[in-house]
């Protein structure tokens, strides 16, 4: 019988994406019932660490430490069905799969991340890797930042960074603060002009984290620049081309040579979230912001990068979802139990030179939200104890806790009366 009229494949609970959010959602459902059937969907035979990156692209960390197989980290218990989505219908509880085949579920998960847009940047494909243009949001770009920034003398570099939303924010300016840090301590930044292109109009989000970020700004004389969205590269001429957003709402562009580009990608939802039932108006899967159940469909929920709340898109992020998600989908299959509530929180460790990071941490609403108190790690300054925590304490942490569904710090907390509304 050929996959296209096979009978459908049923599990219990079905997970799209073996990212952080998958592996850690499917580690924490079975540590809660080992005796649940939880099927993960994902093709990629490789899982990154991919905050690692922004380290690899600074020397720190070997890009061969952020990846490993994903069959070694799946729980026991969990199938891996190793194939793409190409699309949903949640009125029959069904997943099609690029081959063909159909699974049914009684409980779904999506968490398969977001799409970097590479192509939506005229002529980036095409010479990214070479002349000078780098982004550590690849796992074998990194290695070239690095070789970059060693090997750069005199010249302009040039940092971009897109149209929110984007998978951790901070890591555009890690790329430009922990660049200018090595130039600085090799004398080479006088000789070497930095400049930040930013499409935003701030320089981060929560403004209790800016002072600080401003403060290396001035250090690193960096030419900022705000409202400036990178939209074509030329890279045998070294140029980039940037789209100006004016004060009455009108644009212009302008070219800008470059020695060397460090480009972070626009980032959109996969095609096959994009155009499922499943999204909302811009293409993000549809949740609640605190329960992380789909708002349409009671049978799903989602979380990580592919979803439309307001929280920052980073694995800090994703380790809180996890349990509640994992605990809801309990609820939902009939389990006794609480609803529980996800807060917003995200962490971006802002890498401001090599050795101390500021650590920003907030949930909804740019509420800071501090893992310390304030005397043993302030996160609105730059400290060596949050750099120790970002190299040594939370690479760890990543493999070992959040994959294995160990919640240290992450316990899920029950649903408020006024959030449930």
């Amino acid at each position: 019988m050929s996959a296209l009229h096979a009978s459908p494949v049923h599990h219990q609970v079905l997970i799209v994406g073996a990212g952080a959010a998958g592996i850690a959602t499917a580690s924490s459902l079975i540590r809660r019932d080992p005796t649940l059937d939880i099927a993960l969907i994902d093709p990629s035979a490789v899982h990154y660490y991919q905050p690692g990156w922004t380290m690899v692209g600074a020397g720190v960390f070997e890009a061969s430490s952020t990846a490993r197989d994903t069959a070694d980290l799946l729980p026991t218990g969990v199938h891996w069905i190793q194939a793409r989505v190409v699309g949903f219908a949640p009125e029959q509880r069904q997943v099609t799969l690029e081959d063909g085949r159909t699974l049914t579920y009684e409980q779904l998960v999506v968490c398969p991340g977001l799409k970097l847009d590479w192509s939506a940047i005229e002529g980036l494909e095409d010479t990214l890797g070479r002349n000078g243009v780098t982004s550590n949001y690849r796992y074998d770009l990194a290695p070239y930042t690095w070789q970059l920034v060693q090997s750069l003398q005199q010249g302009r570099a040039l940092f971009s960074q897109p149209p929110m939303p984007i998978k951790c924010a901070g890591a555009p300016q890690k790329a430009l603060y922990l660049s200018c840090d090595h130039w600085l301590r090799t004398g080479r930044l006088g000789a070497i002009r930095p400049a930040f292109f930013n499409a935003g109009g701030v320089l981060f989000g929560v403004a209790d984290y800016v002072p600080a970020l401003m403060r290396y700004i001035d250090k690193y004389a960096v030419d900022l620049n705000f409202s400036e969205r990178l939209v074509a590269v030329d890279g045998p001429n070294r140029l980039a081309t940037f789209e100006r957003t004016l004060a009455d709402g009108s644009s212009t562009t302008h070219s800008e040579a470059f020695d060397m580009l460090h480009v972070v990608p626009p980032q959109v939802a996969p095609d096959f979230i994009r155009h499922s039932p499943l999204a909302d108006g811009s293409g993000w899967v549809e949740v609640d912001p605190h329960s992380l159940r789909h708002r349409r469909f009671a049978n799903v929920h989602g979380l990580g990068d592919v979803i439309n709340t307001s929280n920052a898109k980073t694995a800090a992020a994703a380790r809180k979802q996890a349990p509640v998600v994992a605990n809801n989908v309990l609820l939902a299959l009939g389990r006794p139990g609480t609803l529980a509530a996800y807060d917003g929180y995200g962490s971006c460790p802002l890498t401001v030179e090599r050795g101390k990071i500021v650590l920003a941490e907030f949930t909804y609403g740019g509420k800071l939200a501090p893992s310390f108190p304030r005397w043993l790690l302030d996160g609105r300054e730059p400290t060596r104890l949050a750099w120790w925590l970002k190299a040594r304490v939370l690479p760890p942490l990543y493999w070992k806790a959040m994959l294995k569904g160990r919640e240290w710090l992450a316990r899920p907390q029950p649903m408020a009366v006024e959030s449930s509304k």
